[in-house]
């Protein structure tokens, strides 16, 4: 969307007073300009020198002596006019404290002729939306408060409206969706009616104080803000414009020698000055084009601005300024800030988005018209009947049946007249591919006796072991060879005399397996015992995992169920009207309000449950961890146990097999590695595994091979007891 620059709007607005010095604030005829004149006060007591000075500011506008009604004409009446278009609004008053900010911006309550500019807004945006007949609005408000940079819902106190946030609101800022308050509640209004009950509600709630300077003085900062959504009637495109119009009321500045505030009243005004202070810093980079950064996260009120200050925004700025003598120097001070706003250039775009389920609609429409005119097309050229519709079971049988003959040699060519058949063709073709690959794999495996190893060190040494019947098949293992390879017929006497060697010795040495049975019967009982139990906690969890999963994916079906059902609904309506829920109220019929209360549980549901599930599998994953720990803390001790107990008879083995064959030794140091699937040289990486586990849960012992020699005997850590999900 093009955007054009411009400049913010400043209007000055002096209050009504019988003592009006005209000597020191002079207004000139073109309603434009106004001259200060003041006296220098130097800070040294020496100095006796007070020279009369002078200003001059040139803003849009000067206003004196107007009603609330020419003033609303005006400043605001093309913001709002604007933002009924689409453009974003802002109109704020700045000034010092009783000032009549407040006055100008609300006006007063009890008399119709004194209200404000935010009820003539409000009466605007209505009067307006009864005209334009043919779009669709929408209008949600919302009133903020920033109270000792704290930020405050002022609308919180109806019924219905959502409970405060424990965290408390934050002001925010996302692609697309600019500046926004998280945590702040959106209150639909139908009618003016309801907009001005809001805001009257949302005025009983401000925090107001009394001091020497005004009796009834603002002591926060306010933010009113109308939320506006048009979709068209007439048009069927997807597209619809968003707008906001921003309604400041900004606490004035302070100067504590005049006001005496004392206490908490004195605390606010070092909040409020400090505040302002930063408002003034953020106005003076925006002016000066040569600054890159924008310090808007300084406060609050700057952060929940920034789009009025410099963004995408129309923005007005009111200054007031009091008409006596005494106070000439704040009047200075806000037309300084005033003549610094004036600098400040925003960029203007209309907000327009397009909603994603009107432009499905619309793209499948345009599908089936395109559809339409190919086979108009097809028809006047005399082409065979082509369908653009997904191939049914019989057309992909009868593709699969011309592929088949085709890889046969049967069939010489295969009819193509649609893309869907080309895609079809291929996908037979890989089909074909993948099939063969299999056949070939299973002929290879059954010829030379491949055998398919898990490449997990613990599953393959379990399985190792249950299927090892004697060490006459460890050696056979470790020998394995293809029929055809050189190996096989190199030494023959050789490995005849190692095997008869193995086949002796079989009688005096228990096998492996056997070994490994009564180790765990005996030495190993207690780290064996403790795998049993952290496996049968791992398929408690593994369990509870799956019917947690079922009954997310269930919660997930009657949500999308109850959410087609409510666009069906809105389908019906014509696309007139939009559902706006307020914490659980509805402002639809009985029976929809009641759907969309259902949805809202039903998310909250998921949410739930998802929870729930994502901590049940992160359970899962450490029972996991532990049962692999406690495996292979089982294999190397007995490793251990095992080299000990045999070693000598090992080691005489060695000798008597190296005596008789030489060279033939190397064939002993090419035995399998009993407990690391790749071998002893595989050992490092193991130990930097497991120490790398280690680190990531500090609460799990990290047990390494190289560490199990050492600490056969260390006491085990079983699985902490997991309750069960409620």
């Amino acid at each position: 969307m093009k955007s054009h620059s411009s400049e913010v709007g400043v209007f000055v607005r002096i209050r009504p007073t019988a003592n009006f010095s005209q000597d020191l604030i002079e207004c000139l005829p073109d309603g434009q300009t106004v001259n200060i004149h003041y006296r220098k006060t130097s800070r040294k007591p020496q100095d006796t020198r007070r020279g009369l000075s002078s200003r001059s500011f040139r803003l849009e506008g000067i206003l004196q002596d107007v009603s609330q009604e020419e003033l609303y004409g005006r400043v605001c009446r093309q913001v709002v006019l604007g933002a009924l278009d689409g453009y974003n609004g802002t109109v704020m008053c700045f000034g010092q404290t009783g000032a009549g900010k407040t006055y100008t911006m609300t006006g007063s309550t009890e008399s119709y002729k004194q209200r404000g500019i935010i009820p003539r807004a409000l009466q605007e945006v209505f009067q307006e939306l009864e005209k334009r007949t043919e779009h669709a609005f929408s209008v949600h408000l919302s009133y903020l408060e920033i109270y000792n940079e704290t930020l405050v819902d002022l609308l919180s106190s109806l019924q219905g409206s959502p409970h405060p946030s424990p965290h408390g609101m934050v002001v925010m800022e996302e692609p697309g969706r600019g500046v926004f308050v998280r945590g702040l509640s959106l209150h639909p209004v139908h009618c003016e009616d309801e907009a001005l009950n809001l805001l009257f509600e949302g005025e009983m709630n401000r925090i107001i104080g009394s001091h020497a300077l005004n009796r009834s003085s603002s002591r926060s900062h306010c933010i009113f803000t109308v939320h506006i959504e048009s979709r068209s009637r007439t048009l069927s495109n997807a597209k619809y414009l968003t707008s906001k119009l921003n309604l400041v009321d900004l606490a004035g500045s302070e100067r504590l020698k005049k006001t005496g505030s004392e206490g908490q009243m004195f605390k606010e005004a070092m909040y409020i000055n400090k505040s302002l202070s930063f408002l003034e810093q953020a106005i003076l980079a925006l002016a000066d084009r040569r600054r890159d950064h924008i310090p808007f996260r300084q406060t609050k009120l700057t952060h929940a601005l920034k789009d009025s200050l410099g963004g995408n925004c129309n923005t007005v700025l009111v200054a007031n300024i009091y008409g006596e003598a005494a106070q000439i120097e704040e009047t200075l001070s806000t037309l300084r800030f005033a003549s610094r706003m004036k600098c400040v250039q925003t960029n203007l775009s209309v907000n327009e988005h397009i909603d994603p389920a009107a432009q499905i609609k619309k793209l499948q429409k345009d599908v089936q018209r395109l559809k339409e005119e190919l086979s108009l097309y097809n028809t006047s050229v005399e082409r065979p009947s082509i369908t653009y519709e997904p191939l049914s079971e019989a057309q992909l049988a009868e593709i699969h049946s011309q592929v088949q003959r085709y890889l046969e040699g049967s069939l010489e060519e295969i009819s193509i007249i649609s893309i869907r058949q080309i895609q079809a063709v291929f996908a037979q073709f890989k089909l074909a591919v993948q099939e063969q690959e299999q056949k070939v794999k299973a002929q290879l495996c059954q010829t030379y006796n491949l055998v398919e190893k898990d490449q997990g060190a613990h599953t393959a040494s379990v399985k190792e072991w249950d299927t090892r019947g004697s060490s006459e098949d460890v050696e056979a293992r470790s020998l394995e060879v293809s029929p055809h390879s050189p190996k096989n017929t190199q030494r023959p006497s050789s490995t005849k005399a190692k095997t008869k060697k193995s086949r002796d010795k079989q009688s005096s040495t228990p096998s492996k397996a056997e070994t490994f049975e009564d180790f765990k019967m005996g030495q190993g009982r207690e780290i064996n015992c403790i795998l049993k139990e952290n496996k049968a906690v791992l398929l408690e969890r593994r369990s509870l995992l799956r019917q947690l999963t079922e009954e997310v994916n269930a919660v997930k079906r009657e949500i999308d169920c109850t959410t087609a059902a409510i666009q069906q609904h809105m389908d019906m309506r014509g696309g007139q009207g939009q559902y706006f829920v307020m914490d659980g109220e509805s402002m639809l019929q009985e029976q929809d309000a009641t759907t969309l209360i259902r949805l809202r549980k039903l998310k909250a549901l998921y949410r739930q449950r998802y929870e729930v599930l994502r901590d049940i599998k992160a359970e899962v994953n450490y029972c996991q961890h532990l049962v692999d720990q406690c495996r292979v803390r089982l294999f190397s001790e007995f490793e251990n146990w095992y080299k000990k107990s045999f070693q000598s008879t090992e080691e005489q083995d060695i000798m008597d097999t190296t005596h008789e064959q030489g060279e033939d030794n190397q064939s002993v140091e090419q035995l399998p590695y009993e407990l690391l699937p790749e071998g002893c040289s595989s050992e490092s990486f193991y130990n930097a595994r497991y120490r790398t586990l280690g680190m990531r849960n500090s609460r799990v012992p990290s047990f390494t091979p190289a560490q199990r020699k050492s600490s056969s005997g260390s006491g085990q850590r079983r699985l902490p007891p997991i309750l069960p999900v409620s």
